[in-house]
């Protein structure tokens, strides 16, 4: 019987990452970054989160050839955990026409941006809206009756009635109210660090603020032989800032649970055979949550070696069974 699940996961950015679209665009940076067509907010695929995650689950494993496109050099793919998790090709010794392809059973989504940094006359700020927490399962009480009216007026999660700016623009905070993540982030260090600094906005102006604060970086080839600039090699690139809160949704679609595959790949102990496992893998959940957790050294996107990439996984997932989904009981 096949196994559904969904899971999401909260992650704060420890570097500016640069997921970019794969060339030059006119613009007021030469290499931009991903973003959601309708809305123009920067993301995170889930195609970089999926590759980097599979590539770092197989390193634990001490098999990379797990990762790659073709599983030829790995010895019996039917018992390896990575595989079973991201998908694997099994080729017939005899014909090479005969092989079988084996989809994976986990399916990483985009990371969307959920709390975003800003610099303010105050410090940092973070900047979000009420259906992005509500569409996390966050609960918003507010302590006043009045609502917003026009886009200049905000809602904070302390005490301020004076006049606050988001980078350039100029807000009016008209009420204080409280906000609650789900129970398995509430007690995070890093979410107790912001809670206090949170400002929402209407949807119709975060965009406006993130694009205007994004961190925006100048760049220069220079030339191996002279150790100097190369001539017109200047370059501007942009990249989701430092201490960013995203949340991202994992859903297991575990089609072959219960097989005689599934037995072969689960569980792996953290001493199975030679290979040391930071943590024991009972299921494909668990593979692609080490790999997740790598991101928090190795990074994900480009600029890796100039400081960019680092995501750090906060807390547990927040998990939602199918028999929630059809119950109502999720978001």
């Amino acid at each position: 019987m096949a196994e559904y699940k969904r899971q999401r996961h909260l992650l704060m950015s420890l570097d500016p990452v640069h997921v970019g679209t794969g060339g030059y665009r006119l613009g007021r940076v030469d290499n931009s970054i991903v973003r959601e067509p309708g809305t123009n907010i920067p993301k995170i695929p889930g195609t970089s989160l999926h590759g980097a995650a599979r590539a770092y689950a197989a390193q634990l494993y001490e098999n990379p050839d797990a990762a790659g496109q073709n599983q030829s050099n790995v010895v019996d793919p039917d018992n390896n955990p990575v595989c079973y998790t991201f998908g694997y090709i099994k080729k017939n010794a005899a014909s090479e026409e005969n092989a079988i392809a084996y989809s994976g059973v986990v399916n990483v989504f985009d990371a969307q941006i959920l709390l975003f940094p800003v610099h303010s006359m105050i410090g940092p700020v973070w900047v979000s809206t009420v259906e992005r927490l509500n569409d996390n399962d966050f609960t918003i009480t507010d302590s006043g009756d009045s609502a917003s009216t026009t886009m200049s007026e905000v809602s904070t999660s302390w005490s301020r009635t004076a006049q606050l700016n988001l980078g350039w623009l100029m807000v009016n905070p008209i009420r204080q109210c409280t906000i609650t993540p789900p129970h398995s982030w509430n007690n995070e260090p890093r979410w107790q660090v912001i809670k206090d600094r949170i400002v929402l906005v209407q949807e119709s102006l975060f965009s406006h603020v993130v694009n205007s604060n994004l961190e925006v970086r100048t760049s220069v080839a220079i030339n191996p032989l002279t150790g100097a600039a190369e001539d017109k090699a200047l370059f501007t690139y942009e990249a989701i800032p430092r201490t960013t809160f995203l949340t991202c949704d994992v859903v297991l679609d575990d089609y072959r649970k219960n097989t005689v595959n599934y037995k072969q790949a689960f569980p792996k102990s953290t001493t199975f055979i030679n290979t040391k496992l930071p943590e024991t893998w009972n299921s494909p959940l668990d593979v692609l949550r080490s790999g997740l957790r790598m991101i928090e050294w190795l990074g994900v996107g480009g600029m890796g070696t100039r400081g960019f990439g680092r995501l750090a996984t906060i807390g547990q997932p927040v998990e939602v069974s199918i028999d929630n989904l059809f119950s109502g009981e999720h978001k």
